[in-house]
């Protein structure tokens, strides 16, 4: 953004490396990386020599991608190729960016304008990991048939859930732990975040450090909780080593 290039501002403030993002496939405020990405250089561990994956190679889906699976400790990820739009349009299909750009008065956003309104909807509502441990949302965003959506939707009407190309619906985790009574709450020194449901994080300190069994104790009781009350199956984003 600060070159001048568009393409990739609504991926603003998601902590990490260019080297980790085609792994996870990280996205937000509708754009996914596996949009901008041109190829993937990765050193084949067993074959023992560089190689460059295309975009197709790389069999990205939604927070998914070959490195998660064939590849997963087989390459090492060298470096990514973006390919950015010439002609760029602003992203404005998230609900919330929306809603900041409209609020500022922004008739034209620039992609700074679309990277600035990112970077204050995230520091208003995630906890900053230079500050507070945490491993960004800890869940993925379930995707449910469009049966399902209108047989929860009948059950809870406030229910959040966004249409899909393919007919069907991606649920909100965050709402969904949220009607559970989780955020805000803690098992031991794991806790759910104030503001964010979806965020796990660490409250533990010097004494009683965090551990890691903290943290999948806490996310399993979690998945127990959306299980029970709405048949709900919550998977997990990050890789447990």
């Amino acid at each position: 953004v600060s070159q001048g290039f568009a393409g990739l501002e609504n991926l603003a403030l998601i902590p990490g490396s260019v080297g980790a993002s085609p792994v996870q496939n990280i996205g937000a405020y509708g754009v996914e990386v596996s949009q901008t990405i041109h190829a993937v250089h990765v050193w084949n561990l067993q074959a023992q020599r560089f190689e460059v994956l295309s975009n197709a190679d790389c069999q990205f889906a939604y927070r998914d991608s070959v490195f998660k699976h064939q590849l997963r400790d087989r390459a090492v990820i060298l470096d990514v190729t973006f390919a950015l739009p010439k002609r760029w349009e602003p992203n404005l299909r998230y609900a919330e960016l929306a809603t900041e750009i409209a609020s500022s008065g922004t008739a034209s956003p620039t992609a700074r304008d679309i990277s600035d309104a990112v970077i204050a909807i995230r520091t208003r509502k995630l906890p900053d990991p230079a500050k507070i441990g945490n491993a960004g949302s800890f869940f993925k965003n379930p995707v449910v048939t469009a049966d399902k959506r209108d047989a929860l939707l009948a059950q809870h009407p406030a229910l959040v859930s966004y249409p899909q190309a393919d007919g069907s619906y991606k649920l909100a985790a965050g709402w969904l732990i949220d009607q559970c009574g989780w955020k805000g709450r803690s098992l031991g020194a794991a806790g759910v975040h104030e503001k964010q449901a979806l965020v796990l994080v660490n409250r533990g300190g010097r004494e009683n450090p965090c551990t890691g069994g903290e943290v999948m104790t806490l996310a399993k009781a979690i998945q127990t909780s959306v299980y029970e009350r709405f048949g709900i199956r919550l998977e997990p984003e990050p890789v447990v080593i």
